[in-house]
């Protein structure tokens, strides 16, 4: 169902819901994407019905990127159940350099096995995969993401969403640690070819190198003559040779999304905030992954962009009625994804940016733009500086934090570290004491999972939550003394 929510404008504001009042959202992660939207009578989604929709009026474009972003995700995963009933295979990729750009030259239907992963979480159904697979041998303290990939495949595909094909060829990045043991996975189950592309990243704090640099140039070379190697092997494995004119073409789609990106996460700079980042933001980004290098996903975010801007010309922020600005370090707890958000929400704080806008959409936030004139020169460079920049978003978090603290007037840091993933989680303690020692900031530390809800306890979480917005308030009101004094 739609549920609808008119501001004082009059402007409808349009969120999905199920029948239940819980709020479904697409959703892109180590992650990409949760999203659950009705199928229409006939059973499938019409190319008319998947069109943007034209502005006829603020109730047609207010709340459209929501809506045409579940509608996208909805026709992604249509279309990979068509694939695996038809016994076709597809890519299998991450979002942190999937490489989406090159893989659609060939054709290849994209799976990200971590989207996948965190519906069963968002669906309330991922202890059953966790639980198979930990049946099967895994332990309990591997990576979620992987464990339910595992009891996926051993389900033949199956996912509450549809059914997702078997995997024809693997490729990922070094930009997790956890990627590399994961492929290993489908090329024993599979024996299927994978690609490992080796992404140099930045040697230490403030120490990135750029294009002319000779360091910079020596790892652009580097990755592009793995490019190469990897156009061979797609080669092989599609049947279809390499046609660099039809790569220009999903790079200049790619363009137009990183532009969008990038202008889309600077819109949100606006009193008050034009999305949350923590549940619209993830809507966003399973588009941005599942249709990068495509024209429906360039469309689809320049269409966003103008509903955004739309917002800010018209003083129309989220649902929430905004008193603090937070930003969110971390991956979203998806076992009690809607409840999370709420712990805040209901004291009026927002979430404006995240790390995780950064990491999960592959460093589409620098707005890189391939230069088309040298294809495959450009593309190693924009790999290289986008995965680059999500390593960095995790890695080295503090800079950016200094920098979104300014630049979005920031109240306050929620940092999120989850029994799941380590390679997100690790330091982030000390990140947030190295945060607090150079400016006088507000943080919540608060520790779940992504995927386990056995690790995630409510009242906990509302306690910690509960104490920071007090502590918030505290300060507030200290403030207006001394600004009377």
């Amino acid at each position: 169902m739609t549920r609808t929510n008119a501001d004082e404008r009059g402007v409808v504001q349009r969120s999905c819901a199920d029948e239940g009042g819980e709020i479904r959202t697409a959703i892109g992660e180590p992650a990409g994407a949760a999203v659950e939207t009705r199928p229409p009578r006939n059973g499938t989604h019409s190319e008319e019905g998947l069109r943007m929709t034209e502005v006829t009026g603020d109730q047609t474009l207010v709340g459209r990127g929501n809506e045409q972003g579940a509608l996208l995700f909805r026709q992604w995963f249509d279309e990979l159940n068509r694939t695996a009933e038809a016994g076709g295979t597809a890519a299998y990729v991450f979002v942190m350099g999937s490489m989406n750009e090159l893989l659609s030259v060939f054709d290849f239907p994209v799976v990200f096995p971590e989207i996948n992963s965190l519906q069963t979480a968002v669906r309330h159904v991922a202890h059953e995969y966790l639980n198979e697979a930990e049946d099967y041998g895994y332990s309990p303290d591997i990576c979620g993401y992987v464990k339910a990939d595992v009891a996926t495949q051993l389900r033949g595909g199956e996912l509450p969403m549809g059914r997702i094909p078997k995997p024809g060829i693997a490729v990922y990045t070094n930009a997790c640690n956890t990627y590399i043991k994961w492929a290993e996975i489908w090329e024993r189950m599979y024996q299927v070819p994978t690609f490992a592309l080796d992404i140099p990243g930045t040697r230490s704090a403030g120490a990135q190198t750029w294009s002319g640099h000779p360091d910079f140039e020596n790892d652009r070379r580097y990755v592009e003559a793995q490019i190469k190697e990897l156009i061979t092997i797609c080669e092989t494995v599609s049947g279809k040779k390499f046609d660099i004119d039809k790569l220009r073409e999903s790079m200049a789609h790619a363009n137009t999304m990183s532009a969008e990106w990038k202008r889309l996460l600077e819109l949100n700079r606006s009193r008050p905030s034009l999305f949350n980042a923590l549940t619209d933001g993830t809507i966003f980004l399973g588009v941005s992954n599942g249709f990068r290098g495509k024209e429906e996903g360039a469309r689809y975010f320049q269409a966003l962009v103008e509903e955004m801007e739309y917002k800010a010309a018209n003083g129309i922020g989220t649902l929430t009625d905004e008193k603090y600005r937070l930003v969110f370090v971390g991956v979203p707890c998806y076992p009690m994804f809607r409840r999370f958000n709420e712990l805040f929400t209901e004291w009026g704080g927002t979430f404006v940016n995240s790390t995780y806008l950064w990491f999960a959409s592959g460093g589409s936030n620098l707005g890189f733009q391939y230069d088309l004139n040298r294809p495959l020169e450009s593309l190693a460079e924009g790999v290289l500086v986008s995965v680059r920049d999500a390593m960095d978003s995790m890695f080295y978090q503090t800079d950016i934090l200094h920098d979104m603290i300014e630049g979005y007037a920031i109240d306050g840091v929620v940092y999120h570290p989850i029994k799941s993933c380590r390679t997100v989680s690790t330091g982030l303690a000390d990140s947030r004491r190295d945060l607090m020692e150079a400016r006088d900031i507000a943080t919540l530390f608060v520790e779940s999972d992504m995927m386990d809800r056995r690790v995630v306890s409510e009242a906990q979480l509302k306690n910690r939550a509960d104490a920071f917005f007090e502590g918030l308030a505290a300060r507030r009101h200290q403030a207006a003394i001394g600004k009377a004094v």
